[in-house]
């Protein structure tokens, strides 16, 4: 099965002034992606997704990698993609991979008939416990009643696990989640997530005044590649502390780890370097007893990427009733996460069920592919 063609989607949805939102680092008024599809020359595809500058990421597939694929045997993805990785160093060069490893993946596992899970051992489980990904800030008058009525959707949805930005000052990072966890009582997961806004000495301040609102973790609180600032945290602050989704090397998660800088480890599927760097980092945190709950924020592509790697996961711990991953549900408008699949994932409440389709289980809606494409 020789690949025969590698093609790019650039993909925005823009968003209304109603559904724009803020994290630390600014407003997002649209929604936008890469897709990557590998044909074969028996016509089938495989889908994957990149993580970065969308213009950037399409010109390394573009003129970098595809050349090197075509006419390539698309059974061999470890080797091919092993292949692609030398020189491969800059953060947006992995994240191109990502989507070439993603994709290749995507398609053994439709010519041999089994989901991705199946190909890399699992599944160790068939459904998936889901947090809700939201409550950033929005053009509303009053930003923490806002917040508290969302969190208390997400809670009447059946949710027991959500995530609150932060980041946008101590006093009003204070007051917001002091709000939410009003709005969702005592027994619900809550974690905050400030998007690397903060300095070490003001992510320990937020950190120790939160104590009494039991965080599920604190994301993000530093520059990412800070290491050496995320070990001051941690020692810091009364909460576990997660970082990882801007990760692109081995040697940046390997020193994550090795410092025991965090104690849940998020890397993104688009963006790690595809499967197998996810499930080897899967066990390097295991070893090292830190968590690993994968980033998820894109299109419905890195969706079901993101459960065909939460099905193969083992448990990280040799417990009777092992900690089981979380899978990030995102709840912020997209049109790219909601209506390119013509299968759209299920879900339960907060339980989400693994696509068990061959590949991704992914079928691409290609009139929405077309209505998104710039």
């Amino acid at each position: 099965m020789q690949i025969r063609e590698v093609r790019t989607y650039a993909l925005r949805h823009e968003l209304t002034p109603d559904e724009a939102f803020a994290g630390a680092k600014g407003w997002h008024t649209a929604r936008q992606a890469l897709l990557v599809e590998i044909v074969t020359d028996d016509g089938l595809s495989g889908w994957g997704e990149a993580y970065g500058p969308v213009p950037v990421c399409r010109a390394v597939i573009e003129e970098l990698y595809a050349p090197r694929l075509v006419s390539r045997d698309a059974m061999a993805q470890a080797a091919l993609c092993h292949e692609l990785s030398h020189g491969a160093h800059a953060d947006w060069a992995v994240a191109s991979l990502s989507a070439i490893d993603v994709a290749l993946w995507d398609l053994k596992g439709k010519a041999l008939g089994l989901p991705i899970y199946a190909l890399l051992g699992g599944p160790f489980r068939t459904e998936v416990r889901a947090y809700a990904t939201g409550l950033f800030h929005r053009h509303v008058p009053d930003q923490a009643r806002a917040l508290a009525e969302e969190a208390a959707g997400y809670a009447a949805e059946g949710f027991r696990a959500m995530k609150l930005k932060v980041g946008f000052g101590l006093a009003e990072d204070v007051r917001n989640v002091a709000v939410v966890r009003e709005a969702i009582g005592p027994d619900r997961l809550l974690a905050i997530d400030a998007n690397e806004a903060y300095d070490v000495g003001s992510a320990v301040h937020l950190g120790r005044q939160l104590a009494a609102y039991d965080i599920a973790w604190f994301e993000e609180p530093i520059p990412h590649d800070d290491h050496a600032g995320y070990c001051q945290v941690r020692a810091g602050v009364p909460m576990p502390v997660a970082a990882g989704e801007s990760e692109r090397s081995r040697q940046g998660y390997h020193d994550l780890l090795a410092r025991r800088a965090v104690d849940v480890l998020q890397p993104d599927i688009r963006g790690c370097g595809g499967f197998l760097d996810a499930l080897h980092l899967g066990s390097a945190a295991a070893a090292a007893n830190v968590a690993l709950y994968p980033h998820m924020f894109g299109t419905v592509v890195n969706l079901f990427a993101t459960l065909q790697l939460l099905a193969a996961l083992p448990p990280g711990t040799p417990a009777h009733w092992p900690a089981e991953p979380l899978l990030e549900l995102d709840r912020t408008p997209n049109a790219l996460r909601e209506h390119l699949a013509q299968n759209p994932v299920v879900r339960q409440e907060d339980v989400v069920q693994v696509p068990s389709g061959p590949g991704l289980g992914l079928e691409i809606d290609r009139a929405a592919l077309a209505r998104y494409g710039t």
